[in-house]
Protein backbone atom coordinates (compact mmCIF):
# COMPACT_ATOMS: atom_id res chain seq x y z
CA UNK A 1 0.00 0.00 0.00
CA UNK A 2 1.58 3.68 -1.09
CA UNK A 3 2.07 5.57 2.16
CA UNK A 4 2.89 9.00 0.15
CA UNK A 5 1.49 10.94 -2.92
CA UNK A 6 -1.76 12.80 -3.72
CA UNK A 7 -5.04 11.22 -4.00
CA UNK A 8 -6.37 11.56 -7.30
CA UNK A 9 -9.79 10.44 -8.86
CA UNK A 10 -10.35 7.60 -11.18
CA UNK A 11 -12.82 7.23 -13.74
CA UNK A 12 -14.50 4.16 -13.46
CA UNK A 13 -15.25 1.77 -16.61
CA UNK A 14 -18.58 1.67 -17.79
CA UNK A 15 -20.85 -1.54 -16.51
CA UNK A 16 -20.83 -2.89 -19.72
CA UNK A 17 -17.42 -3.42 -20.04
CA UNK A 18 -16.84 -5.08 -16.61
CA UNK A 19 -17.90 -8.66 -18.02
CA UNK A 20 -14.92 -11.24 -19.42
CA UNK A 21 -13.22 -9.82 -22.75
CA UNK A 22 -11.43 -12.38 -25.41
CA UNK A 23 -8.07 -10.62 -26.58
CA UNK A 24 -6.94 -12.65 -29.93
CA UNK A 25 -3.21 -13.68 -29.89
CA UNK A 26 -1.20 -14.30 -33.56
CA UNK A 27 0.11 -17.41 -33.93
CA UNK A 28 3.63 -17.93 -33.11
CA UNK A 29 6.71 -18.88 -35.16
CA UNK A 30 6.99 -22.22 -35.79
CA UNK A 31 3.29 -23.18 -34.68
CA UNK A 32 2.27 -26.54 -35.06
CA UNK A 33 -1.17 -27.31 -36.84
CA UNK A 34 -3.58 -28.21 -34.04
CA UNK A 35 -2.11 -24.79 -32.23
CA UNK A 36 -3.28 -22.99 -35.67
CA UNK A 37 -6.30 -24.13 -35.71
CA UNK A 38 -6.80 -23.64 -31.68
CA UNK A 39 -5.66 -20.52 -32.10
CA UNK A 40 -8.14 -19.40 -34.82
CA UNK A 41 -11.07 -20.77 -33.02
CA UNK A 42 -10.47 -18.25 -30.15
CA UNK A 43 -9.54 -15.96 -32.17
CA UNK A 44 -13.28 -15.98 -33.17
CA UNK A 45 -14.35 -14.77 -30.01
CA UNK A 46 -12.41 -12.10 -29.23
CA UNK A 47 -13.64 -8.14 -29.95
CA UNK A 48 -10.21 -7.86 -32.40
CA UNK A 49 -11.34 -5.01 -35.21
CA UNK A 50 -11.57 -6.48 -38.49
CA UNK A 51 -10.47 -9.84 -37.04
CA UNK A 52 -7.52 -8.77 -38.28
CA UNK A 53 -5.69 -11.07 -36.11
CA UNK A 54 -8.04 -14.39 -36.53
CA UNK A 55 -6.95 -13.82 -40.06
CA UNK A 56 -3.03 -13.77 -39.31
CA UNK A 57 -4.09 -17.60 -38.85
CA UNK A 58 -5.61 -17.81 -42.71
CA UNK A 59 -3.54 -18.08 -45.88
CA UNK A 60 -3.67 -15.43 -47.65
CA UNK A 61 -6.21 -16.55 -50.41
CA UNK A 62 -8.56 -17.51 -47.12
CA UNK A 63 -8.25 -14.26 -45.45
CA UNK A 64 -9.54 -12.11 -48.34
CA UNK A 65 -12.67 -14.52 -48.77
CA UNK A 66 -13.67 -15.02 -45.14
CA UNK A 67 -16.38 -13.12 -44.42
CA UNK A 68 -17.21 -13.09 -40.55
CA UNK A 69 -20.60 -11.03 -40.90
CA UNK A 70 -22.34 -13.73 -42.82
CA UNK A 71 -23.61 -15.61 -40.84
CA UNK A 72 -23.18 -17.29 -37.13
CA UNK A 73 -23.88 -20.94 -36.14
CA UNK A 74 -24.40 -21.03 -32.18
CA UNK A 75 -23.62 -24.66 -30.63
CA UNK A 76 -24.38 -25.65 -27.06
CA UNK A 77 -20.29 -25.55 -26.49
CA UNK A 78 -17.24 -23.98 -28.19
CA UNK A 79 -17.09 -26.45 -31.27
CA UNK A 80 -14.26 -29.60 -30.34
CA UNK A 81 -11.70 -29.68 -32.32
CA UNK A 82 -10.95 -33.53 -33.12
CA UNK A 83 -7.31 -35.18 -34.34
CA UNK A 84 -6.27 -34.37 -37.76
CA UNK A 85 -8.00 -37.83 -39.67
CA UNK A 86 -4.52 -38.19 -42.14
CA UNK A 87 -2.04 -36.67 -41.40
CA UNK A 88 -0.61 -36.98 -46.06
CA UNK A 89 2.25 -35.10 -47.19
CA UNK A 90 2.40 -31.80 -45.46
CA UNK A 91 4.04 -30.51 -48.74
CA UNK A 92 0.95 -31.01 -50.80
CA UNK A 93 -2.20 -32.76 -49.33
CA UNK A 94 -2.04 -30.89 -45.80
CA UNK A 95 -4.06 -31.91 -42.64
CA UNK A 96 -7.65 -31.56 -42.19
CA UNK A 97 -8.97 -31.61 -38.46
CA UNK A 98 -12.44 -32.39 -37.47
CA UNK A 99 -14.84 -29.75 -36.15
CA UNK A 100 -17.63 -30.93 -34.18
CA UNK A 101 -20.45 -30.09 -31.68
CA UNK A 102 -24.46 -29.31 -31.16
CA UNK A 103 -25.89 -26.74 -33.40
CA UNK A 104 -29.28 -24.81 -31.88
CA UNK A 105 -29.24 -21.69 -33.57
CA UNK A 106 -28.10 -19.78 -36.61
CA UNK A 107 -27.93 -15.69 -37.25
CA UNK A 108 -28.22 -15.05 -40.64
CA UNK A 109 -26.35 -11.49 -42.57
CA UNK A 110 -29.70 -9.64 -41.35
CA UNK A 111 -28.65 -10.74 -37.61
CA UNK A 112 -31.92 -12.60 -37.16
CA UNK A 113 -31.55 -15.23 -34.24
CA UNK A 114 -33.53 -18.77 -36.34
CA UNK A 115 -33.35 -21.62 -33.43
CA UNK A 116 -33.13 -25.84 -34.58
CA UNK A 117 -33.77 -28.42 -32.90
CA UNK A 118 -30.29 -29.24 -31.16
CA UNK A 119 -28.35 -31.30 -33.72
CA UNK A 120 -25.37 -32.54 -34.98
CA UNK A 121 -22.95 -30.18 -36.30
CA UNK A 122 -19.52 -32.19 -37.88
CA UNK A 123 -17.44 -29.54 -40.86
CA UNK A 124 -13.79 -29.71 -40.60
CA UNK A 125 -11.22 -27.31 -41.16
CA UNK A 126 -8.00 -27.97 -43.35
CA UNK A 127 -4.50 -26.51 -42.96
CA UNK A 128 -1.63 -26.42 -45.30
CA UNK A 129 2.13 -25.13 -45.06
CA UNK A 130 2.84 -22.65 -46.90
CA UNK A 131 6.31 -19.91 -47.32
CA UNK A 132 7.08 -17.84 -44.26
CA UNK A 133 7.65 -14.17 -44.13
CA UNK A 134 11.16 -14.60 -43.65
CA UNK A 135 11.10 -16.79 -47.49
CA UNK A 136 12.84 -19.69 -45.83
CA UNK A 137 10.97 -21.48 -43.56
CA UNK A 138 7.43 -22.63 -43.59
CA UNK A 139 4.50 -22.12 -41.69
CA UNK A 140 1.21 -23.73 -41.31
CA UNK A 141 -2.10 -22.01 -41.78
CA UNK A 142 -5.53 -22.35 -42.81
CA UNK A 143 -6.73 -22.38 -46.47
CA UNK A 144 -10.75 -24.13 -45.86
CA UNK A 145 -13.16 -23.27 -42.89
CA UNK A 146 -16.67 -23.25 -42.33
CA UNK A 147 -18.51 -20.12 -43.08
CA UNK A 148 -18.76 -17.23 -40.79
CA UNK A 149 -18.58 -17.60 -37.19
CA UNK A 150 -18.76 -20.52 -35.30
CA UNK A 151 -19.39 -19.69 -31.57
CA UNK A 152 -20.05 -21.68 -28.49
CA UNK A 153 -23.82 -20.11 -26.74
CA UNK A 154 -21.44 -18.79 -23.83
CA UNK A 155 -19.66 -17.06 -26.22
CA UNK A 156 -22.24 -15.60 -28.12
CA UNK A 157 -24.13 -14.05 -25.86
CA UNK A 158 -20.66 -12.85 -24.40
CA UNK A 159 -20.36 -10.98 -27.43
CA UNK A 160 -24.34 -10.20 -28.79
CA UNK A 161 -27.35 -8.90 -27.57
CA UNK A 162 -30.77 -9.05 -28.56
CA UNK A 163 -32.65 -5.87 -29.57
CA UNK A 164 -35.97 -4.91 -30.47
CA UNK A 165 -36.06 -3.06 -34.34
CA UNK A 166 -39.46 -1.48 -34.91
CA UNK A 167 -41.16 -1.49 -38.28
CA UNK A 168 -45.17 -0.24 -38.90
CA UNK A 169 -47.82 -2.66 -39.23
CA UNK A 170 -48.64 -3.36 -42.90
CA UNK A 171 -51.30 0.16 -43.65
CA UNK A 172 -51.19 0.64 -40.03
CA UNK A 173 -49.94 3.08 -37.68
CA UNK A 174 -49.06 1.18 -34.88
CA UNK A 175 -44.98 -0.32 -34.38
CA UNK A 176 -44.32 -3.90 -34.85
CA UNK A 177 -41.20 -5.52 -33.03
CA UNK A 178 -38.57 -7.62 -35.30
CA UNK A 179 -35.88 -8.68 -32.96
CA UNK A 180 -32.23 -9.52 -33.79
CA UNK A 181 -28.56 -9.86 -32.46
CA UNK A 182 -25.89 -6.91 -32.53
CA UNK A 183 -22.35 -6.77 -30.67
CA UNK A 184 -22.57 -5.91 -26.92
CA UNK A 185 -19.14 -3.80 -27.89
CA UNK A 186 -17.83 -2.26 -30.83
CA UNK A 187 -18.21 -4.38 -34.06
CA UNK A 188 -15.21 -5.93 -35.54
CA UNK A 189 -16.40 -5.47 -38.96
CA UNK A 190 -18.12 -2.02 -39.04
CA UNK A 191 -16.49 -0.33 -36.10
CA UNK A 192 -19.67 0.99 -34.89
CA UNK A 193 -20.64 1.08 -31.45
CA UNK A 194 -23.83 -0.54 -30.07
CA UNK A 195 -26.13 2.45 -30.87
CA UNK A 196 -24.89 3.09 -34.66
CA UNK A 197 -25.47 -0.67 -35.29
CA UNK A 198 -28.92 -0.44 -33.72
CA UNK A 199 -29.60 2.22 -36.55
CA UNK A 200 -27.61 0.53 -39.10
CA UNK A 201 -29.12 -2.60 -38.56
CA UNK A 202 -32.87 -0.46 -38.19
CA UNK A 203 -31.85 0.98 -41.74
CA UNK A 204 -31.28 -2.07 -43.91
CA UNK A 205 -34.61 -3.12 -43.13
CA UNK A 206 -37.00 -6.06 -41.66
CA UNK A 207 -35.98 -9.96 -41.10
CA UNK A 208 -36.82 -12.20 -43.63
CA UNK A 209 -39.88 -13.46 -41.77
CA UNK A 210 -41.31 -10.56 -40.64
CA UNK A 211 -40.84 -8.60 -43.76
CA UNK A 212 -43.91 -9.29 -45.68
CA UNK A 213 -46.14 -8.15 -42.68
CA UNK A 214 -44.67 -4.45 -42.09
CA UNK A 215 -42.88 -1.45 -43.88
CA UNK A 216 -40.28 0.93 -43.26
CA UNK A 217 -41.58 4.88 -43.16
CA UNK A 218 -37.82 5.23 -44.57
CA UNK A 219 -37.16 5.27 -47.96
CA UNK A 220 -35.50 3.04 -49.86
CA UNK A 221 -31.68 3.42 -50.05
CA UNK A 222 -31.50 5.44 -47.01
CA UNK A 223 -28.40 4.82 -45.07
CA UNK A 224 -26.47 6.51 -42.08
CA UNK A 225 -24.49 9.53 -43.43
CA UNK A 226 -20.59 8.51 -44.90
CA UNK A 227 -17.88 7.86 -41.69
CA UNK A 228 -20.54 7.78 -38.55
CA UNK A 229 -19.50 5.19 -36.35
CA UNK A 230 -20.85 6.31 -32.64
CA UNK A 231 -23.77 8.08 -32.11
CA UNK A 232 -24.12 9.74 -28.30
CA UNK A 233 -27.12 11.58 -26.98
CA UNK A 234 -26.06 15.49 -26.15
CA UNK A 235 -26.77 16.64 -22.45
CA UNK A 236 -30.68 17.07 -23.18
CA UNK A 237 -30.95 13.50 -24.13
CA UNK A 238 -31.50 13.88 -27.79
CA UNK A 239 -29.98 11.85 -30.63
CA UNK A 240 -29.27 13.86 -33.69
CA UNK A 241 -29.50 10.80 -36.81
CA UNK A 242 -27.39 11.68 -39.84
CA UNK A 243 -28.53 10.00 -42.78
CA UNK A 244 -27.81 10.41 -46.93
CA UNK A 245 -29.66 12.42 -49.15
CA UNK A 246 -32.28 9.57 -49.87
CA UNK A 247 -33.79 11.16 -46.48
CA UNK A 248 -33.86 14.69 -48.03
CA UNK A 249 -37.60 15.22 -49.20
CA UNK A 250 -39.81 13.44 -47.03
CA UNK A 251 -42.94 14.57 -45.65
CA UNK A 252 -42.97 15.88 -42.30
CA UNK A 253 -45.54 13.17 -40.96
CA UNK A 254 -43.22 10.30 -42.69
CA UNK A 255 -40.29 11.82 -40.76
CA UNK A 256 -42.27 11.47 -37.47
CA UNK A 257 -42.81 7.72 -38.66
CA UNK A 258 -38.89 7.76 -39.18
CA UNK A 259 -38.20 8.90 -35.95
CA UNK A 260 -40.75 6.79 -33.85
CA UNK A 261 -39.07 3.81 -35.75
CA UNK A 262 -35.83 4.52 -34.06
CA UNK A 263 -37.10 5.86 -30.86
CA UNK A 264 -38.77 2.25 -29.94
CA UNK A 265 -35.84 0.72 -31.18
CA UNK A 266 -33.28 2.55 -28.98
CA UNK A 267 -35.52 2.45 -26.21
CA UNK A 268 -34.61 -1.31 -26.42
CA UNK A 269 -30.93 -0.31 -25.50
CA UNK A 270 -30.13 0.67 -21.65
CA UNK A 271 -26.73 1.70 -21.78
CA UNK A 272 -28.40 4.68 -23.38
CA UNK A 273 -30.73 7.38 -22.34
CA UNK A 274 -32.35 8.61 -25.63
CA UNK A 275 -35.86 11.03 -25.18
CA UNK A 276 -35.48 12.65 -28.29
CA UNK A 277 -34.48 12.09 -31.71
CA UNK A 278 -33.81 14.42 -34.44
CA UNK A 279 -33.25 13.20 -37.85
CA UNK A 280 -30.75 15.29 -40.38
CA UNK A 281 -30.43 14.97 -43.92
CA UNK A 282 -27.65 15.77 -46.35
CA UNK A 283 -28.41 19.75 -45.66
CA UNK A 284 -29.73 19.71 -41.90
CA UNK A 285 -32.61 18.75 -39.75
CA UNK A 286 -36.13 17.21 -40.80
CA UNK A 287 -37.90 16.86 -37.59
CA UNK A 288 -37.52 16.05 -34.21
CA UNK A 289 -39.93 13.69 -32.43
CA UNK A 290 -39.82 12.78 -28.37
CA UNK A 291 -40.24 9.76 -26.71
CA UNK A 292 -43.77 10.17 -25.42
CA UNK A 293 -45.33 11.75 -28.35
CA UNK A 294 -43.90 8.41 -30.42
CA UNK A 295 -45.56 5.92 -27.64
CA UNK A 296 -49.03 7.99 -27.69
CA UNK A 297 -49.01 7.80 -31.54
CA UNK A 298 -47.43 5.03 -32.65
CA UNK A 299 -47.79 2.36 -30.02
CA UNK A 300 -49.86 -0.76 -30.58
CA UNK A 301 -50.92 -0.72 -26.79
CA UNK A 302 -51.37 2.75 -25.48
CA UNK A 303 -50.98 4.05 -22.31
CA UNK A 304 -53.84 4.38 -19.88
CA UNK A 305 -52.40 5.59 -16.75
CA UNK A 306 -54.21 2.87 -14.57
CA UNK A 307 -51.15 0.31 -15.85
CA UNK A 308 -52.28 -3.19 -16.36
CA UNK A 309 -54.80 -5.47 -14.17
CA UNK A 310 -54.67 -9.03 -14.22
CA UNK A 311 -58.21 -10.82 -14.82
CA UNK A 312 -59.41 -14.54 -13.51
CA UNK A 313 -62.55 -16.80 -12.95
CA UNK A 314 -63.26 -17.32 -9.31
CA UNK A 315 -65.04 -20.27 -7.59
CA UNK A 316 -68.19 -18.87 -8.33
CA UNK A 317 -68.06 -18.38 -11.78
CA UNK A 318 -67.17 -14.78 -11.55
CA UNK A 319 -64.85 -12.60 -13.56
CA UNK A 320 -63.09 -10.94 -11.04
CA UNK A 321 -59.92 -8.43 -11.38
CA UNK A 322 -56.99 -7.22 -9.17
CA UNK A 323 -57.69 -3.12 -9.01
CA UNK A 324 -54.03 -2.64 -8.36
CA UNK A 325 -52.78 -4.46 -10.74
CA UNK A 326 -51.85 -7.16 -8.76
CA UNK A 327 -48.80 -5.50 -6.44
CA UNK A 328 -50.75 -6.21 -3.44
CA UNK A 329 -52.24 -9.54 -2.28
CA UNK A 330 -56.04 -7.21 -1.64
CA UNK A 331 -59.50 -8.46 -2.03
CA UNK A 332 -59.93 -8.93 -5.87
CA UNK A 333 -63.81 -7.50 -7.20
CA UNK A 334 -65.59 -8.45 -9.62
CA UNK A 335 -66.20 -6.89 -13.02
CA UNK A 336 -69.21 -4.89 -14.07
CA UNK A 337 -72.00 -6.65 -16.48
CA UNK A 338 -72.90 -9.82 -17.54
CA UNK A 339 -69.52 -11.80 -16.42
CA UNK A 340 -69.42 -10.68 -12.89
CA UNK A 341 -72.78 -12.10 -11.69
CA UNK A 342 -71.93 -15.45 -11.63
CA UNK A 343 -75.18 -16.52 -13.94
CA UNK A 344 -73.04 -18.27 -16.74
CA UNK A 345 -70.91 -21.02 -16.64
CA UNK A 346 -67.68 -19.45 -17.29
CA UNK A 347 -64.74 -21.30 -18.94
CA UNK A 348 -61.63 -19.28 -20.60
CA UNK A 349 -62.21 -15.80 -21.03
CA UNK A 350 -60.43 -13.06 -23.03
CA UNK A 351 -60.57 -9.26 -22.03
CA UNK A 352 -60.20 -6.84 -24.77
CA UNK A 353 -56.87 -4.32 -24.82
CA UNK A 354 -59.33 -1.30 -23.73
CA UNK A 355 -60.87 -3.46 -20.84
CA UNK A 356 -64.69 -2.64 -22.15
CA UNK A 357 -65.92 -6.01 -23.28
CA UNK A 358 -64.85 -9.36 -22.46
CA UNK A 359 -65.06 -12.77 -24.32
CA UNK A 360 -65.99 -16.11 -22.36
CA UNK A 361 -66.48 -19.64 -23.74
CA UNK A 362 -69.32 -21.18 -22.35
CA UNK A 363 -71.46 -24.46 -22.54
CA UNK A 364 -68.39 -26.93 -21.98
CA UNK A 365 -66.83 -25.42 -24.42
CA UNK A 366 -69.43 -25.26 -27.29
CA UNK A 367 -69.94 -21.29 -27.46
CA UNK A 368 -67.76 -18.18 -27.37
CA UNK A 369 -69.45 -15.22 -26.37
CA UNK A 370 -68.77 -11.86 -26.26
CA UNK A 371 -70.42 -9.07 -23.46
CA UNK A 372 -69.60 -5.70 -22.04
CA UNK A 373 -67.05 -4.71 -18.95
CA UNK A 374 -68.77 -1.76 -18.41
CA UNK A 375 -72.63 -2.34 -18.22
CA UNK A 376 -75.47 -5.08 -17.39
CA UNK A 377 -76.09 -5.93 -21.00
CA UNK A 378 -78.04 -9.07 -21.67
CA UNK A 379 -75.52 -11.35 -23.82
CA UNK A 380 -75.57 -11.48 -26.90
CA UNK A 381 -75.89 -14.64 -29.58
CA UNK A 382 -72.90 -16.95 -30.10
CA UNK A 383 -70.20 -15.59 -32.06
CA UNK A 384 -68.89 -19.02 -32.94
CA UNK A 385 -69.97 -22.59 -31.98
CA UNK A 386 -68.09 -26.03 -32.07
CA UNK A 387 -70.07 -29.40 -32.00
CA UNK A 388 -66.62 -31.32 -30.97
CA UNK A 389 -67.54 -34.31 -29.25
CA UNK A 390 -65.77 -33.68 -26.34
CA UNK A 391 -65.01 -30.72 -24.29
CA UNK A 392 -61.58 -30.51 -24.90
CA UNK A 393 -62.49 -31.14 -28.65
CA UNK A 394 -64.12 -27.68 -28.88
CA UNK A 395 -63.09 -24.16 -28.53
CA UNK A 396 -59.69 -23.08 -26.93
CA UNK A 397 -59.16 -19.96 -25.20
CA UNK A 398 -60.11 -16.94 -27.03
CA UNK A 399 -57.53 -13.80 -27.87
CA UNK A 400 -57.88 -10.33 -28.41
CA UNK A 401 -55.12 -8.24 -30.68
CA UNK A 402 -55.04 -4.52 -31.33
CA UNK A 403 -57.51 -3.97 -33.86
CA UNK A 404 -59.96 -5.68 -31.69
CA UNK A 405 -60.49 -8.68 -33.68
CA UNK A 406 -61.22 -11.70 -31.76
CA UNK A 407 -60.05 -14.73 -32.24
CA UNK A 408 -60.27 -18.65 -31.26
CA UNK A 409 -59.39 -22.36 -32.12
CA UNK A 410 -62.44 -24.83 -32.83
CA UNK A 411 -60.20 -28.33 -31.76
CA UNK A 412 -62.39 -30.50 -32.88
CA UNK A 413 -60.36 -33.59 -34.70
CA UNK A 414 -63.32 -33.95 -37.39
CA UNK A 415 -62.32 -30.34 -38.84
CA UNK A 416 -59.97 -28.13 -36.36
CA UNK A 417 -60.00 -24.48 -37.60
CA UNK A 418 -58.63 -21.15 -36.95
CA UNK A 419 -61.97 -18.30 -36.50
CA UNK A 420 -61.15 -14.38 -36.39
CA UNK A 421 -64.09 -12.37 -35.35
CA UNK A 422 -63.61 -8.72 -36.98
CA UNK A 423 -64.14 -5.80 -34.10
CA UNK A 424 -65.61 -9.20 -31.75
CA UNK A 425 -69.19 -8.90 -33.23
CA UNK A 426 -69.34 -9.40 -37.00
CA UNK A 427 -69.45 -12.54 -39.30
CA UNK A 428 -66.62 -14.87 -38.38
CA UNK A 429 -64.09 -15.45 -40.94
CA UNK A 430 -62.18 -18.86 -41.26
CA UNK A 431 -58.63 -18.05 -41.28
CA UNK A 432 -56.05 -19.92 -43.75
CA UNK A 433 -53.92 -22.61 -42.26
CA UNK A 434 -52.58 -24.59 -44.63
CA UNK A 435 -50.29 -25.89 -41.93
CA UNK A 436 -53.47 -27.57 -39.93
CA UNK A 437 -53.66 -31.12 -41.51
CA UNK A 438 -52.62 -34.01 -40.75
CA UNK A 439 -53.68 -34.90 -37.46
CA UNK A 440 -52.21 -31.67 -36.39
CA UNK A 441 -54.74 -28.94 -33.86
CA UNK A 442 -54.30 -25.63 -32.27
CA UNK A 443 -53.99 -26.12 -28.23
CA UNK A 444 -54.40 -22.66 -27.16
CA UNK A 445 -53.27 -19.06 -28.82
CA UNK A 446 -52.55 -15.60 -28.05
CA UNK A 447 -52.19 -12.80 -30.45
CA UNK A 448 -49.76 -10.06 -30.39
CA UNK A 449 -51.01 -6.71 -29.11
CA UNK A 450 -49.74 -4.73 -33.28
CA UNK A 451 -51.93 -7.63 -34.39
CA UNK A 452 -49.09 -8.96 -36.97
CA UNK A 453 -47.49 -12.28 -35.01
CA UNK A 454 -49.84 -15.21 -33.39
CA UNK A 455 -48.26 -17.73 -30.32
CA UNK A 456 -49.76 -21.01 -31.39
CA UNK A 457 -49.56 -23.92 -29.37
CA UNK A 458 -50.28 -26.88 -31.95
CA UNK A 459 -50.10 -30.42 -31.05
CA UNK A 460 -48.72 -32.82 -33.46
CA UNK A 461 -47.84 -36.90 -33.08
CA UNK A 462 -48.81 -36.36 -28.71
CA UNK A 463 -46.30 -33.61 -28.45
CA UNK A 464 -47.24 -29.57 -28.17
CA UNK A 465 -44.58 -27.38 -29.38
CA UNK A 466 -44.83 -23.26 -29.25
CA UNK A 467 -45.03 -22.06 -32.63
CA UNK A 468 -45.03 -18.10 -33.68
CA UNK A 469 -47.05 -17.35 -36.84
CA UNK A 470 -47.22 -14.43 -39.19
CA UNK A 471 -50.54 -13.18 -40.35
CA UNK A 472 -51.61 -12.10 -43.67
CA UNK A 473 -54.01 -9.61 -44.48
CA UNK A 474 -56.16 -8.86 -47.65
CA UNK A 475 -59.37 -7.50 -49.59
CA UNK A 476 -60.65 -10.33 -51.99
CA UNK A 477 -63.92 -8.94 -54.05
CA UNK A 478 -64.76 -7.22 -51.17
CA UNK A 479 -63.72 -9.77 -48.28
CA UNK A 480 -61.42 -9.79 -45.93
CA UNK A 481 -59.13 -12.90 -45.65
CA UNK A 482 -56.84 -13.90 -43.34
CA UNK A 483 -53.80 -16.47 -43.28
CA UNK A 484 -51.31 -17.34 -40.54
CA UNK A 485 -48.27 -18.94 -42.38
CA UNK A 486 -44.82 -19.05 -42.44
CA UNK A 487 -44.79 -20.87 -38.55
CA UNK A 488 -41.21 -21.00 -36.50
CA UNK A 489 -40.52 -23.03 -33.70
CA UNK A 490 -40.15 -20.61 -30.88
CA UNK A 491 -38.76 -23.18 -27.77
CA UNK A 492 -37.16 -26.24 -29.91
CA UNK A 493 -35.55 -27.01 -26.66
CA UNK A 494 -39.07 -27.53 -24.78
CA UNK A 495 -40.34 -30.82 -25.63
CA UNK A 496 -43.79 -30.54 -24.11
CA UNK A 497 -45.38 -26.92 -23.90
CA UNK A 498 -48.54 -26.46 -21.97
CA UNK A 499 -49.44 -22.41 -21.59
CA UNK A 500 -48.27 -19.60 -23.08
CA UNK A 501 -48.87 -15.52 -22.37
CA UNK A 502 -47.22 -12.65 -24.48
CA UNK A 503 -45.20 -10.45 -22.21
CA UNK A 504 -43.62 -7.99 -24.06
CA UNK A 505 -43.34 -6.91 -28.19
CA UNK A 506 -41.42 -9.44 -28.60
CA UNK A 507 -41.09 -11.50 -25.41
CA UNK A 508 -43.39 -14.56 -24.20
CA UNK A 509 -43.83 -16.37 -20.81
CA UNK A 510 -43.95 -20.04 -21.81
CA UNK A 511 -44.38 -23.48 -19.11
CA UNK A 512 -43.06 -26.87 -20.89
CA UNK A 513 -40.81 -29.48 -20.36
CA UNK A 514 -37.29 -29.92 -21.40
CA UNK A 515 -36.92 -33.69 -22.36
CA UNK A 516 -36.76 -35.97 -19.32
CA UNK A 517 -37.01 -32.82 -17.37
CA UNK A 518 -39.41 -30.92 -14.76
CA UNK A 519 -42.00 -27.90 -15.77
CA UNK A 520 -40.59 -25.16 -16.34
CA UNK A 521 -41.82 -21.24 -16.12
CA UNK A 522 -39.33 -19.38 -18.59
CA UNK A 523 -38.82 -16.31 -21.03
CA UNK A 524 -38.43 -16.73 -24.58
CA UNK A 525 -38.35 -14.48 -27.43
CA UNK A 526 -39.92 -14.64 -30.49
CA UNK A 527 -37.11 -15.47 -32.56
CA UNK A 528 -36.50 -18.31 -30.25
CA UNK A 529 -33.11 -17.01 -28.44
CA UNK A 530 -33.33 -17.52 -24.23
CA UNK A 531 -30.49 -17.48 -21.32
CA UNK A 532 -30.17 -18.88 -18.19
CA UNK A 533 -31.35 -15.98 -16.79
CA UNK A 534 -34.89 -16.38 -18.36
CA UNK A 535 -36.08 -18.85 -15.85
CA UNK A 536 -38.57 -17.88 -13.06
CA UNK A 537 -38.88 -19.79 -10.38
CA UNK A 538 -40.48 -23.02 -10.10
CA UNK A 539 -44.10 -23.75 -9.05
CA UNK A 540 -45.87 -27.18 -9.13
CA UNK A 541 -48.53 -28.00 -11.52
CA UNK A 542 -49.01 -24.28 -13.57
CA UNK A 543 -51.90 -25.36 -15.89
CA UNK A 544 -51.94 -21.44 -17.19
CA UNK A 545 -49.90 -18.50 -16.97
CA UNK A 546 -50.12 -14.34 -17.53
CA UNK A 547 -47.88 -11.91 -18.20
CA UNK A 548 -48.22 -8.29 -18.52
CA UNK A 549 -47.38 -6.63 -21.97
CA UNK A 550 -46.23 -3.34 -21.25
CA UNK A 551 -46.54 -2.48 -17.23
CA UNK A 552 -43.14 -4.63 -16.44
CA UNK A 553 -43.96 -3.78 -12.76
CA UNK A 554 -47.30 -5.79 -12.60
CA UNK A 555 -46.56 -9.48 -12.06
CA UNK A 556 -46.70 -12.73 -13.28
CA UNK A 557 -49.97 -14.21 -12.67
CA UNK A 558 -50.58 -18.29 -12.63
CA UNK A 559 -52.78 -21.12 -12.27
CA UNK A 560 -51.63 -24.06 -9.77
CA UNK A 561 -53.23 -27.24 -9.73
CA UNK A 562 -51.82 -26.91 -5.98
CA UNK A 563 -51.44 -23.47 -5.08
CA UNK A 564 -54.07 -21.89 -6.63
CA UNK A 565 -54.38 -18.38 -7.99
CA UNK A 566 -50.27 -17.30 -7.97
CA UNK A 567 -48.41 -13.70 -8.60
CA UNK A 568 -44.81 -13.37 -9.44
CA UNK A 569 -43.73 -9.72 -8.95
CA UNK A 570 -40.60 -8.98 -9.71
CA UNK A 571 -37.48 -9.58 -7.44
CA UNK A 572 -40.08 -11.71 -5.40
CA UNK A 573 -41.26 -15.53 -5.06
CA UNK A 574 -44.56 -16.72 -6.01
CA UNK A 575 -47.40 -15.96 -3.69
CA UNK A 576 -50.63 -17.21 -3.00
CA UNK A 577 -53.58 -15.07 -3.97
CA UNK A 578 -56.58 -17.01 -3.68
CA UNK A 579 -56.99 -21.25 -3.07
CA UNK A 580 -60.01 -20.95 -5.26
CA UNK A 581 -59.58 -19.49 -9.21
CA UNK A 582 -58.49 -20.30 -12.21
CA UNK A 583 -57.90 -19.01 -15.42
CA UNK A 584 -55.57 -15.48 -15.18
CA UNK A 585 -55.26 -13.30 -17.92
CA UNK A 586 -54.17 -9.52 -18.51
CA UNK A 587 -56.01 -7.77 -21.35
CA UNK A 588 -55.23 -9.52 -24.83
Amino acid sequence: MPDSGDVQAVRASNAGDSQVRVYAVAPRDNADPEEIVDGFLEAMTSDDPGFATARKYLTKRAARSWKPEQSITVLTNAPHRGQADRPGDPDTQGRTFPLSGRRVAQVDARHAYRPEVPSAFDTGIHVVQQPASDGKSKEWRIDSLPPGLVLGEADFLRNYRAVNKYYFASDENWVVADPVYIRQRQDPVTRMDPVTQTVKALLEGPTKWLGPAVESRFPSGTELAKDVYSLTPDDQSTLKIPLNDKADRVSTVVCKGMAAQLLFTLGDLTSVRVEQVEIQGSTGALCLLGKGQAEQEFSPVRDSGRGESPYFVDEHQRLMTLADGGRQAQKPTEVPGPFGKGTVRLGPVAVDRAENRAAAVLQDGRELRVGSLTADDELPDPVVTSTGARPEDRLSAPSWDGRGDLWVADRDPLKPRLWMVPGGQGERVAVGTPWLRGGARIESLRVSADGVRIALLVTRDDHTTLQIGRVGRSVVDGREEVTVTDLQDAAPRLESVTAVSWAGPSRLVVVGTEAGGVQQVRYVQTDGSTSATSVLPGLNGVTSVAAPYADQSAPVVADSRDDGIARLAPGTNWQPLRTQGSLPVYPG
